[in-house]
């Protein structure tokens, strides 16, 4: 294989509400922690556990839009993404790190709303490649 791939698949549930930053010319962004576990038993102890792992979720512009409309905390939803990482100067100074997954196809797999919706409708989305908000 000549090329490469940054690609992400993951299915869990968010760990908060979507929070979203609005900025000038019209675009923003929604972010949110989503947790995934994996399950495995202890061959010393023959106990089961379970291991969550937290992932920082970005969606951009009507994606973004979408989710906080639809999504809430607890929530279980497909995402297709890239890895992407970056950094920053902290007020103190100091250079901060992170490591975010910046959504690029979405399908809404339980919402809390769908009490208000029937499943059917619940929606499904591209997020346009405009990662440069």
């Amino acid at each position: 294989m000549n090329g490469t791939l940054n690609k992400v698949i993951l299915i869990g549930h968010l760990g908060d509400e979507v929070k979203m930053h609005y900025f000038e010319g019209g675009n923003c962004i929604g972010r949110f922690p989503l947790a995934t576990n994996e399950v495995y038993i202890n061959k010393t102890t023959g106990e089961k556990i379970t291991s969550t792992e937290w992932h920082n979720i970005v969606v951009r512009n009507k994606a973004a839009e979408i989710c906080e409309k639809y999504l809430s905390k607890g929530d279980k939803i497909y995402i297709e993404g890239r890895i992407k990482s970056r950094q920053w100067q902290a007020e103190d100074g100091a250079t901060k790190y992170t490591t975010e997954i910046q959504v690029t196809e979405f399908t809404f797999l339980n919402t809390k709303k769908e009490t208000d919706l029937s499943k059917s409708s619940l929606p499904t989305g591209s997020a346009p490649d405009d990662f440069n908000v």
